[in-house]
Order: structure tokens, then sequence, then C-alpha cells
């Protein structure tokens, strides 16, 4: 949960100073950190993918899951429950003589969704959880909290301090992929979890997707990431695939 504690962190450093300073921070600034931890991203998304063993599995991977998010259509289902939960929290925010009152709790509402949905939802949270619970590498998660926090400072800007109330909802999803793939791995014997090759392919096909955020990051190319997650779970399907027939082979 190391990771997990790191981006609240983030969060609420980031909310705080973007609910103190208001809209006064430089889009400029705010760009040119954004494009370095773009070039972050892809250094470490790139040292990520080097560790695969086969790159047939993490291709065959990237492709078939790519094919599934595409089928499921991930990221539009992503993006439209966004939207759905935003229009359902805001809707009669001011049928009575209190509408002021249920305009600043509207308000607040939506900050808190919609910075939740931002936080919460996407690649890097799925990869870097997976990666913090298997083998204690906050790499990722860190990255993420950066990021975190300096969206956490526009969004507090713009929409107030609900957005610090996003943290519970970090605490929870995040922290709980954290722990479930931190019971998952213990409960593999037999080997050092972090070096089985079901680990080595799936953290090697998770740096592809990183790479392709550090790409959107830069703003060099539109890729639809979400839509790659299940690759995630391709990838060491296949490895304890191959694993056992070459077993069995033996």
């Amino acid at each position: 949960m190391r990771g997990t504690l790191l981006n609240i962190a983030g969060v609420i450093i980031g909310g705080s100073i973007g609910s103190l300073l208001g809209d006064r921070l430089p889009t400029r600034t705010r760009e040119t950190v954004m494009h370095g931890l773009g070039l972050v991203t892809l250094l470490v998304g790139l040292q990520m993918a080097l560790k695969t063993g086969n790159v047939l599995i993490v291709m065959g991977s990237v492709l078939a899951g790519g094919v599934l998010g595409e089928a499921w259509r991930i990221e539009d289902r992503l993006e439209g429950m966004g939207q759905w939960l935003e229009v359902r929290l805001s809707r009669g925010r001011s049928r009575t003589a209190e509408g002021r009152t249920l305009q600043v709790r509207g308000s607040i509402g939506r900050a808190f969704v919609t910075a939740s949905l931002v936080f919460c939802v996407g690649p890097l949270t799925v990869l870097g959880s997976i990666q913090d619970g298997l083998t204690g590498d906050v790499r990722l998660l860190a990255i993420k909290s950066v990021l975190d926090g300096f969206s956490g400072m526009a969004f507090a800007a713009a929409m107030g301090p609900g957005v610090l109330l996003s943290t519970l909802t970090i605490l929870v999803y995040q922290g709980g992929l954290s722990l479930a793939a931190g019971l998952i791995g213990a409960s593999l014997i037999g080997r050092a979890v972090a070096e089985s090759p079901a680990v080595l392919e799936m953290t090697a096909t998770g740096g592809v997707l990183i790479i392709a955020i550090g790409l959107v990051l830069l703003e060099l190319k539109r890729v639809r990431v979400a839509n790659f997650l299940p690759a995630i779970g391709i990838a060491p399907l296949v490895a304890w695939l191959l694993e056992g027939v070459a077993a069995w082979l033996r």
C-alpha cells in the first residue's frame, strides 16, 4: 500500500495548493511539467518492456487485448460512465429556497466524482497497483502521484476543495487492487513471485501500455490505452500455459 499512500499524499498536496492558488498557476508551467512526466514515463515503460523473456507473448497479448478492448469498447464505456455519474449527481441542485446551499453541495459532489474518475480509472492505476502489490515496486504509482498532484491542483483551482475527497476513492479502489495482487502473489509457491515468467511477461506487457501513456502525455499520439487493458490478464495466462506445456513435454 506504499504506492497508494504516496498517491494520496500527492493529491492532498496538489489539491491544497490548487485551492489556495485558484487559477493563478500558469498554463505553460503545467504543460512543461506534464511533458517532463511524459518523458520519464516513456523511460519507465521501456525498462519494464525490456524485462520480457519472449517478445512474442507480449506482442500476442497486446494485439489480442486490443481486439477485445475495442470489441468491449472499454475506453468509451469508462468515459460514458464518468459523464453519466456527473449528470446524475448535478441533477436538481437548486429546486428549493436553499438553492445556494444545494449548489455548493453539488459542486463539491461533481469535484469528488470527476477527480475520483480521473485518478482511479485508467491503465496506470491498474498497472501501478498490481506492480506495487506483487513486487513492492512503487515507480509507476510514484509517477501517477505526481500526475495526480498536478491534476488535483488544476481541478481544485477550478472546482474547489471537493477534489480532496477523492483520496477516499483512491484508498479503497487502488489500495484494494494492491492488496488483492499481494494476496494472489503470496499464494504462489515454488519460485520468487517477482521472477516468475508470468509476472515478467505481465510486467513487460504493462510496459508497452506505459509507453503509450507517455505518448499521450507528450501529445504525440492519442492512444486508446484503456482498450489494451485485457492484455494485462492475457500475458500471464499465456506464460503459465507455455510453462505448463514445456514441463509436460519434459
